[in-house]
């Protein structure tokens, strides 16, 4: 019998153990971080008195504090020649968060745990992703990409569930949450380190053939899509707004991780087969179609007054991410030169840190001197100027 288009293209080569491997430390990370992540706007606002302000400017200095990791971390694993000791570093600073904000009882201290997380965060991403791009072939790349973050997006499903179960046995004690926080981020750690190998001669090393000056000639190609990913982070901000709007729209504290579950099941049941679509068709239509569901999520949250449309717009900010982040790594990982993969993840991620950065403390400071519509409404008129300017390029690198 013949498949339906849609689902042959899904067919293909296998893709890599490695991807797997890194698929499945992500998810555990992202439970520990989806554990926190969910409670810890409620923490701030409910148990230490801050401001919607005050939450866009600890996301959004969460995010400063790893700018320069990110990059940095990029180009010092093309120096290195290896992927794998910088990403257990970073994934190692992240579990050690997890032991200090249970302890947090000022918003100084919730500062410090984050920043070590986001140390964490940026010291990983770009080596990890160098390590998909090394070990992936050019026509499964989308599929590898997709899936990592599908699975990652499994840990985000799993994460808010967890938080919510343990908020019910635990009393509604979000600090004993966190602790349990740590068991799968040291989890995730674990199997990095002994599930995890680096492929030889994937990433050559480059020795004194290296310098600063040249992890800075990233191509053209490169920064077009750094550009582009720049203006979605920029239009998307911090998803701790989400959780804001959710107590607005009728959740209580304890049930309000459940928006994140759903967030992260259209994210994740869309990701891998979007990837793997791109590699049949590419990735500039797709990557096109996802701004009309973003358009639509800052619509929906910014009228939203009850449940129907505030999970709506969740909805559609999920298939936006399903439809995107998979594909931007995928295109970094087709335009960077083969020695400088590692540089093009650590720039691409810098600028989208210093995009989230300003997006977040923009969107804090026009909830609260705009009201909670104003953060979403200048998120749909960002991501309509880059729907425009997507259709205008018309052609983006794969």
């Amino acid at each position: 019998m013949r498949l339906p288009g849609f689902l042959t293209a899904l067919r293909g080569p296998a893709v890599p153990r490695t991807v797997w491997m890194l698929g499945f430390v992500s998810l555990l990370m992202d439970v520990s971080s989806e554990m926190v992540q969910t409670l810890l706007p409620l923490y701030l606002v409910s148990g230490l008195g801050a401001s919607a302000l005050t939450v866009g400017f600890v996301e959004g200095i969460s995010a400063a504090v790893a700018t320069a990791t990110k990059f940095l971390s990029g180009a010092l694993a093309d120096r290195m020649g290896r992927n794998k000791p910088l990403a257990v570093l970073g994934y190692g600073l992240g579990a050690v968060s997890r032991l200090i904000l249970p302890l947090a009882a000022s918003v100084d201290l919730v500062l410090a745990s984050k920043a070590i997380d986001r140390v964490g965060k940026g010291l990983r991403g770009a080596p990890r992703d160098a390590l998909i791009a090394s070990v992936s072939p050019p026509e499964i790349r989308g599929a590898s990409f997709g899936l990592r973050k599908s699975l990652d997006t499994v840990g985000g499903f799993l994460g808010p569930l967890i938080a919510v179960a343990a908020m019910l046995l635990l009393g509604g004690h979000i600090l004993s949450v966190f602790w349990l926080a740590a068991i799968p981020a040291f989890l995730a750690v674990a199997l990095l380190i002994f599930g995890v190998q680096e492929p030889k001669g994937a990433t050559p090393a480059l020795g004194s053939a290296f310098s600063f000056r040249d992890s800075l000639r990233l191509n053209r190609a490169v920064w077009t899509v750094v550009g582009f990913g720049c203006l979605l982070t920029l239009a998307r901000f911090s998803e701790a707004f989400l959780l804001l709007k959710a107590l607005e729209s009728g959740f209580s504290p304890v049930w309000a991780p459940l928006a994140m579950v759903l967030l992260h099941a259209a994210y994740g049941l869309t990701a891998y087969p979007v990837g793997r679509l791109s590699d049949r068709i590419g990735r500039e239509g797709l990557l096109i179609w996802s701004l009309p569901f973003l358009i639509g999520a800052h619509l929906a949250l910014a009228w939203a007054e009850g449940l129907g449309l505030y999970l709506l717009g969740v909805a559609l900010w999920g298939l936006h991410m399903g439809f995107s982040q998979g594909l931007l790594g995928a295109m970094i990982a087709g335009a960077a030169p083969e020695k400088l993969k590692g540089t093009a993840f650590g720039a691409f991620n810098l600028v989208t840190s210093l995009a989230l950065l300003g997006g977040s403390v923009a969107a804090g400071w026009l909830w609260e001197s705009r009201g909670s519509a104003a953060p979403f409404q200048v998120g749909a008129c960002l991501a309509s100027g880059a729907l425009l300017f997507a259709v205008a390029r018309r052609r983006f690198p794969g």
